[in-house]
């Protein structure tokens, strides 16, 4: 008998031998038949491999994310089965998992896809989930799993198995499909009820341009038809909600190739809302304590040496600048933090004047991928709303949880109400990757999750996602569709102030290091806006919105009086303009309703000689007739 360790501390006897979904069976009929995979001893497994000594366990549905992973990863060698059979000959590179479904490379030698052969792939995918084939796991030696690929002429898992160990190699089998794979798997094939093949791509085997282009497949699966349609119909009001094609309809940005990819430009409207958004967290800002600052955009390499980044993110940022002095090298800006470390260490310091607060919109530039850019949310330049707080280690929870309401302010303003929060704590298994000591380290994650702990902040814990510098907490945001984004960021730091050698001279006269404290609310301007966008179909909170009204006239000889209107309302700080078009009031409603503007104020002869205006809210309609001073009072009360 083994003794098995359940979530909660209970634990149970079972043979040796039992599976994930024996152990589910002994449950609940209805709980095998929801089980996925399963957290063995820490690691995921099959549900239905042995488990041959004591363990704990975790077991996994399709409301986890392992469950997820492991059922699209099932999913992906089904597709692969069915290419089998219908491309005899096919070559598979890898078919992972992915955040929302799966792919497949593989190589058709001389044949090629195109979208209109999805639908027949989908459809010998739904035969072969219906045999309920089993996915069953078989550990081989090095030489029989090479002799197995080499009668299959399959090239690149050859090239795979050239990097594993004799004893860490497995392969799985459903129906008459094997593969090589570590898994995990779902039980079998008949768990996977609906099947969408969502795209073709080219991808180079291992990301190697030198290597061949092979044909990336990724699709989706859902265990009900139901949940398929649902995230389809999720697609298309994706779609709609678009930052990319909203920005260009509302005139709030564009780009240029000119200009360059990943290089934003900000249009009148869009430089309006952003301003506003900045204006904001600076107010909040300069009650709470910071000092603003301003750091150029390009800086000496040395700079970013010393701060370690150069030696992360080198190979990652733009060519360095050569000047015409000889041996001199600049960099444009990847982070402000270095900066910020200066401006902090320009001077001597003593322990009475900390926390010092300092804040800065600073640019920055990082060289991403053309492939990787999209839209306002993936670019090459962009500006953070960052700040660092240099402190005492005893005033490190109080500045963290300063910055925690502060984030959650921020958040809740703009009307993102659901989020939790990731705590991002480096890999155990791989300190190489990060700077700094184990001590240190230990130091600030201890701060992070005693902070989150004491404000009963909803978390969750990923290992070897820290900054190279230090742990931090991510806001993990849900939008109107339900999707997740990872947008502010709070991050404790010992490690820069070792490295730059700042200090503050303490009560006891001797020198200290000061722990640095890195938090941005936004992120980044470009990309907390293109997810506001998209969060708010392009309907921003009145407060923010660009063009708050639009006066109407339901002639042009109205329009000298619709402008003096537009001016008592500029006089309360109330944003619009006069559309004094040649066109029918309908025409003019039409177009002011697909500006997304969410006031529309119509004066003809009978509001004039009233002194009122006709008032329609954008997507609701008529308001009624208002006097303007009641309209203003109205319209003060909704912001």
């Amino acid at each position: 008998m083994i003794n098995i360790t359940f979530p909660d501390g209970n634990v149970r006897q079972y043979e040796t031998g039992s599976s994930a979904l024996d152990i589910a069976k002994s449950i609940s009929e209805g709980l095998a038949r929801n089980v996925l995979s399963a957290e063995i001893n820490g690691e995921v497994w099959d549900a239905t491999r042995a488990i041959s000594e004591d363990a704990t366990i975790k077991l996994f549905t399709w409301k986890d994310k392992e469950g997820k992973a492991s059922f699209w990863h099932s999913s992906a060698h089904l597709m692969a089965e069915a290419l089998e059979v219908l491309y005899p000959g096919v070559k598979f590179g890898i078919g992972p998992s992915i955040d929302r479904g799966y792919y497949y490379d593989v190589d058709l030698g001389e044949k090629s896809l195109t979208p209109a052969d999805l639908p027949k792939i989908e459809k010998k995918m739904q035969e072969l989930a219906r045999q309920k084939n089993a996915f069953v796991r078989k550990e081989i030696s090095k030489a029989d799993a090479i002799a197995h690929f080499e009668e299959k002429g399959d090239e690149y898992k050859l090239e795979l198995l050239e990097e594993l160990q004799d004893g860490d190699i497995t392969l799985y089998q459903q129906g008459n499909f094997v593969d090589l794979c570590k898994g995990p798997h779902i039980p079998d094939t008949g768990r996977i009820k609906a099947i969408k093949l969502m795209a073709l791509a080219g991808a180079y085997w291992r990301g190697d341009e030198n290597n061949k282009q092979l044909t990336r497949i990724y699709g989706i699966t859902f265990p009900k038809q139901k949940e398929l349609t649902e995230y389809l119909e999720l697609l298309e009001e994706a779609k709609k909600r678009d930052h990319r094609k909203l920005g260009a309809e509302l005139e709030l940005f564009m780009f240029s190739e000119k200009v360059g990819a990943g290089l934003p430009i900000w249009l009148p409207k869009g430089t309006a809302l952003r301003t506003r958004l900045e204006n904001f967290l600076k107010e909040e800002q300069i009650r709470r304590g910071y000092k603003p600052v301003i750091t150029p955009h390009i800086a000496k390499k040395e700079l970013y040496v010393t701060s370690g980044h150069y030696d992360k993110y080198g190979e990652d940022s733009f060519q360095p600048i050569q000047t015409p002095r000889e041996g001199e090298t600049f960099l444009l800006k990847p982070m402000n933090c270095p900066h910020h470390c200066e401006i902090y260490g320009h001077r001597p310091h003593s322990y009475k004047e900390l926390p010092i607060r300092i804040a800065e919109f600073g640019t920055v530039y990082r060289y991403e991928q053309s492939g990787e850019l999209h839209g306002l949310t993936r670019v090459r330049g962009f500006t953070q709303d960052d700040a660092h707080i240099f402190c005492t280690p005893d005033q490190v929870k109080d500045e963290f949880l300063g910055v925690l309401d502060l984030t959650k302010l921020v958040l809740e303003k703009l009307g993102f109400t659901e989020f939790t929060a990731q705590i991002s704590l480096r890999d155990p298994e791989n300190k190489q990757k990060y700077i700094g000591s184990d001590e240190n380290w230990d130091k600030a994650e201890r701060a992070i999750i005693e902070a989150t702990q004491e404000v009963g902040l909803e978390t969750t814990t990923e290992l070897g996602e820290a900054a190279f510098y230090g742990p931090k907490l991510d806001f993990m945001i849900k939008d109107a569709l339900g999707r997740s984004w990872q947008l502010g960021t709070i991050q404790v730091d010992y490690n820069l102030p070792e490295r730059f050698e700042l200090e503050y001279i303490g009560a006891d006269n001797a020198a200290h290091r000061p722990v640095m404290i890195h938090r941005a609310p936004f992120g980044s301007m470009e990309r907390f806006i293109g997810v506001l966008t998209e969060h708010c179909a392009g309907k921003f909170p009145l407060w923010l919105s660009p063009e708050q009204f639009a006066i109407l006239p339901l002639s042009e000889r109205f329009a000298e009086d619709c402008n003096k209107i537009k001016d008592q309302l500029a006089a309360h700080d109330i944003r619009g303009y006069v559309d004094a078009r040649n066109e029918t009031i309908g025409r003019l409603i039409r177009d002011t309703e697909l500006r997304k503007v969410p006031f529309m104020l119509i004066v003809g002869e009978k509001e004039l000689a009233a002194g009122t205006v006709s008032v329609r809210r954008q997507g609701e309609g008529d308001l009624g007739s208002m006097k303007l001073d009641d309209f203003i009072s109205f319209f003060k009360g909704e912001l």
